[in-house]
């Protein structure tokens, strides 16, 4: 199975227009496209019943005294954790491509409730509901896709890997509100294939 995009290139840097934030022309950051990026696969096994897609940042710091703070910089060597990105499950095994910003276009402040999606399909709460928790103007559940915000201070430049898992089951088995580790432990055992497609991105002014 393959997974390509019209929308980023295998190992280089994701655009502004698919990333939540980008660098300011003053202070450090500022909100930027957050497009969905387009993404097509082929190649899905003999027995798919659905596909399920998600985004994640194996980058993410794991101590965040240093993160997004003025003199200072998050350590390259610091160890790092999953931020998730996005989780879309149920896409029918008929479905072969999403279109660019057909499941997002622009930042929603508080999150997006109800994410447009491809028919049939169900999206989780992603990693920025935890994020922005405490903030008076972000603060909300956010669903769907909301894409790179790594902190401009960081030594490092993250990845941010889109995989396509193609499953035996019509449905995935999760319900209500629902997370990428939720949907990944419902699946074990179903995957037939899978495919990765990764791009990276920093708003470091170093590393630009």
């Amino acid at each position: 199975m393959k997974l390509t995009s019209k929308s980023l290139v295998d190992g280089d840097a994701i655009g502004e227009d698919f990333a939540f934030a980008k660098p300011a022309k003053e202070g450090h950051v500022t909100l930027a496209g957050n497009k969905s990026p387009h993404l097509a696969w082929e190649g899905a096994p003999k027995g798919t019943r659905s596909f399920v897609l998600a985004c994640v940042d194996p980058d993410a710091p794991t101590v965040a005294d240093d993160v997004n703070q003025e003199g200072r910089s998050v350590p390259r060597d610091l160890p790092r954790a999953d931020f998730h990105h996005w989780i879309l499950v149920d896409l029918p095994a008929t479905c072969t491509s999403i279109e660019e910003g057909a499941c997002s276009d622009g930042v929603t402040p508080r999150g997006k409730s109800d994410p447009p999606g491809p028919a049939g399909s169900r999206q989780g709460r992603n990693d920025y509901t935890g994020w922005f928790a405490g903030d008076a103007d972000m603060e909300g559940e956010y669903f769907g896709y909301d894409g790179p915000a790594p902190p401009w201070n960081d030594e490092r430049i993250h990845r941010y890997r889109f995989t396509l898992y193609a499953i035996d089951l019509e449905r995935t088995p999760v319900e209500g509100v629902f997370t990428t580790p939720d949907v990944l432990a419902a699946i074990e055992g179903h995957v037939l294939a899978k495919a990765v497609l990764t791009g990276t991105y920093t708003q470091n002014p170093k590393l630009r």
